[in-house]
């Protein structure tokens, strides 16, 4: 059951990072965050209410607490940073780096959660790692803003990856005792204030009503697929090891990048289409 989560997660994250990728071609990267996290935020409390999950919120124990808190905080620190690479960024080069978290990932599960290091799972995660490193295309023969715009995605997708590697950790520790939906719940509750607080803080929410319909339209529906990805996501991750869950759930990494080819109209190359080979591989062995 965590496996088909796991992959339901990647399919929703994918167009996530489509969705998002139009809706923010015009406005300020923290305030799109901010606007996309009230849709995850209110999918989160639904689903709460629907599993009869409310009274739990408020007996969780403090250290459960404490680290769902801290993974909200690192979540909102990958979004900001993802979005705003996806931003100045190409999508089919942004995401493959951004889930090279996969690998610090398998690494910290096994030495922080004491998840067993099966052959599938170190064999899928090598695999998967090997065809993320391939979509990292060499730039080459650009201009000095073409290289220094590069620089900038590159740094924010790396910072993203980092950020998302401690979120899957902490929140694996959180959810211990924890429904997963009421843990969504919590974590969401936290990003939604520090995304607006970023917003507060750097006064772009008087943007807000230069936000056309078509991105308030794209915002709103990249929010629910990241939701909907959430819900399945840590739905798996409570059931299963974060070894495995998190490697199957950057299947997305393929997914967005069909995705990219076919809407956003980005140019498939021969890395590409051999690195997403390499992680379907990948993750074909994580799920025997």
């Amino acid at each position: 059951m965590s496996v088909v989560l796991a992959l339901l997660a990647a399919l929703f994250a994918a167009f996530t990072s489509i969705l998002a990728k139009i809706g923010i071609e015009k406005v300020n990267s923290n305030l799109a965050t901010a606007v996309r996290t009230v849709v995850v935020v209110i999918m989160a409390f639904i689903m709460v209410v629907i599993t009869g999950e409310i009274e739990a919120i408020v007996s969780i124990s403090i250290k459960s607490l404490i680290f769902l808190i801290l993974s909200g905080l690192t979540t909102g620190l990958s979004w900001l940073c993802f979005f705003r690479a996806i931003q100045i960024g190409d999508v089919s080069k942004v995401v493959p780096i951004d889930k090279a978290s996969v690998v610090l990932t398998i690494l910290l599960s096994f030495i922080l959660l004491h998840e067993p290091a099966t052959l599938p799972v170190v064999s899928g995660g090598i695999v998967i790692s090997i065809g993320t490193f391939v979509l990292m295309e060499r730039q080459k023969k650009y201009t000095d803003k073409k290289r220094i715009n590069t620089k900038s995605y590159l740094f924010l997708a790396i910072l993203s990856a980092i950020f998302a590697t401690f979120t899957n950790i902490l929140a694996k520790v959180g959810m211990e005792v924890v429904d997963s939906n009421v843990a969504t719940f919590i974590r969401t509750v936290v990003i939604i204030l520090f995304a607006w607080g970023i917003v507060f803080f750097q006064g772009t929410i008087k943007e807000l009503k230069e936000i056309s319909k078509k991105s308030y339209l794209f915002l709103l529906l990249s929010g629910a697929a990241t939701g909907l990805s959430w819900l399945c996501y840590f739905g798996a991750l409570a059931i299963g090891n974060v070894s495995v869950v998190n490697p199957i759930d950057k299947f997305s990494v393929v997914i967005t990048m069909i995705l990219s080819f076919i809407i956003l109209k980005e140019k498939p190359t021969k890395r590409t289409i051999t690195g997403a080979f390499l992680i379907t591989i990948g993750t074909g062995l994580l799920i025997l």
